[in-house]
Parts: C-alpha cells; structure tokens; sequence
C-alpha cells in the first residue's frame, strides 16, 4: 500500500518534481549554480510540505463531516509546520541562498499545489469512462 493513495495529490507532486528541475536548470543557467540550488531548494519545501500533507490526507478513513475536517486541519497544520521548518532551514544551513530565487520559486511550486483541483479522480477498478 503507497503513503499517497490520493490521485490528485499524487500528480501534483509529480508535477512540483518536473518543475523543481525546470527551475533549477534554468536557474542554474541564468545565475549559475547558487542560483540552480536555491531554485530547487525552493521548490523542494513545497514538495516535502505537499507530500506531508497528502500522507495525512490519504490516512483518513472516516466519513463523518467532524472527521473529515479534523483530518483537513491536521494535514494544514502539518503543512505550515513543515514549511515553516523547512523554509528556516534553508535559510540557516545554506549560506549562498539566492534569496529572491528561492522564494520565488517556493511561490510558483505552492500555487502549481492548487492545481489538484483539476485532476480527475477515477478509482483504479473503473477503466471505462462513465456514461
């Protein structure tokens, strides 16, 4: 059984991969390798924020509406601690932090995170398209 058994969530974290390493690459060629690093890096908070989430998301087993938003605000609150955690420690651990690079790009991989909303969820054992 995978962590991420949520499907929508699962593509979007595939798709904050791919561009963490289109921002790193391009960044790596515009500013050079401080530049590539920290536009990774800064891509990466939101993927490890994002995976958290969805590992809390996809535990949920409840049908309940209190349970169903208990489980949505512990996954937030794992979320903004992950990124808070995560985003002081770039800052204190890597010295030659592009500063502008890397929270632009943490910005653009948290708003592809929203992009969840427009994958369909068909469940696995359904192959044909409802009629």
């Amino acid at each position: 059984m995978s962590l991420i058994s949520n499907k929508p969530l699962g593509a979007v974290i595939r798709w904050q991969i791919v561009y963490a390493v289109l921002v790193s690459i391009g960044c790596g060629l515009w500013m050079g390798v401080h530049g590539a690093v920290s536009g990774f890096l800064g891509a990466l908070v939101s993927i490890f924020s994002m995976a958290a989430y969805t590992v809390v998301i996809s535990r949920h087993r409840g049908y309940s509406a209190s349970g169903t938003l208990r489980t949505a605000l512990r996954a937030e609150a794992v979320k903004i601690i992950v990124i808070i955690v995560a985003l002081w420690g770039v800052f204190a651990a890597y010295e030659d932090v592009v500063p502008i690079v890397f929270i632009g790009s943490f910005i653009v991989a948290v708003i592809i995170s929203s992009l969840a909303i427009f994958v369909p969820e068909i469940p696995s054992g359904d192959k044909k398209v409802q009629k």
